[in-house]
């Protein structure tokens, strides 16, 4: 359905990638149209995946949750098999927030969130030292955020 974007689609994609939070009738305002053409593209947007979900972005910080490490994994080795039972074990760790499956020296990267460095070091020997099927992690610690953008450049 890409194809099938017109600049009024992207124009909603991208107001609601500032704010999810508007009404109908604001996101009609802001792409100069009335409510109902607004709230059928929406739905249409939804139904079609454009849109997957609306989320509230917290703050880690404030929940207690400030120290981010990425955590470059690698598996002793690597079949259907192990990297499903992978995936689904990291799918069930609270800690891990994001992971990809990556190319390169690394199978996998982790995005991983925890209170403090103490925090940290019991999650890799707690639950990641528990899988049976990881060779080596590797940890790289954020000191600041630069930059984060929430949004994808339309």
């Amino acid at each position: 359905m890409a194809e099938n974007l017109d600049e009024i689609d992207l124009q909603i994609l991208k107001t609601l990638q500032r704010n999810a939070k508007l009404t109908t009738k604001e996101l009609a305002e802001a792409v100069h149209l009335t409510p109902t053409p607004v709230f059928e593209r929406q739905k249409r947007l939804e139904k079609y995946g454009y849109i997957k979900k609306y989320v509230a972005v917290l703050d880690p910080e404030k929940l207690g949750q400030g120290l981010q490490v990425y955590c470059k994994v690698k598996l002793k080795q690597i079949n259907h098999e192990i990297a499903d039972a992978f995936v689904r074990k990291i799918q069930r760790i609270p800690e891990v927030t994001e992971c990809y499956n990556t190319s390169g020296s690394y199978d996998y990267l982790l995005k991983v969130r925890a209170h403090d460095m103490k925090q940290y070091q019991e999650f890799v020997l707690n639950k990641l030292g528990e899988i049976e099927s990881l060779a080596s992690i590797e940890s790289t610690f954020v000191m600041s955020e630069v930059k984060q953008n929430y949004g994808i450049n339309l």
